[in-house]
């Protein structure tokens, strides 16, 4: 399977998703220490944290469907299904726990929203497995090892690498 957005031959839905893991991974632990008794601006930070995750998890998604297009029906279809899937459940828990904050003075998190913060994690781990799965399905990268930037240059040739003139 090729995907279609593609950095040096690598997919980048891969590479984004662990931007919005991470952020929600913070938020969880900004949420945890505030109900532990923390300060208050720590439930802040948590919220605006999990905000940004939000943002990243629908750039990902983005990025997903742009790569589903391009998946042929079978099993690795299915894995790709169920990674979105999994993912935008991740999302949503953690969408409906900043919506009810949203509205709150302090948008510090309770319990209750701390333990579905905490069980959107664990789909999320789910997630993980599913997009480890996925790396494994993609082609080979046929690409360089290393950084050449003069590789395509032909033996013997000179390279010229000028000063830029000033304006």
């Amino acid at each position: 399977m090729q995907s279609r957005l593609r950095v040096q031959g690598h997919p980048i839905q891969p590479m984004l998703v662990t931007f919005p893991f991470g952020l929600f991974v913070c938020a969880a632990v900004f949420d945890l220490a505030d109900v532990a008794g923390g300060p208050a601006f720590l439930g802040e930070v948590g919220y605006w944290t999990a905000v940004a995750a939000l943002v990243a998890a629908g750039l990902t998604t983005v990025a997903g469907m742009v790569d589903l297009w391009d998946v042929r029906a079978g099993r690795t279809s299915r894995t790709v299904l169920m990674f979105n899937l999994v993912n935008a459940v991740m999302a949503a828990l953690f969408l409906l726990s900043c919506l009810i904050r949203a509205s709150a003075p302090q948008r510090g998190a309770n319990g209750v929203l701390l333990a579905a913060e905490i069980v959107a994690l664990g789909v999320g781990a789910v997630g993980v497995a599913l997009g480890a799965r996925l790396m494994q399905q993609f082609d080979r990268v046929t690409e360089p090892a290393g950084f050449e930037p003069f590789a395509d240059v032909p033996a013997g040739s000179t390279v010229e690498i000028a000063r830029p003139r000033p304006y």
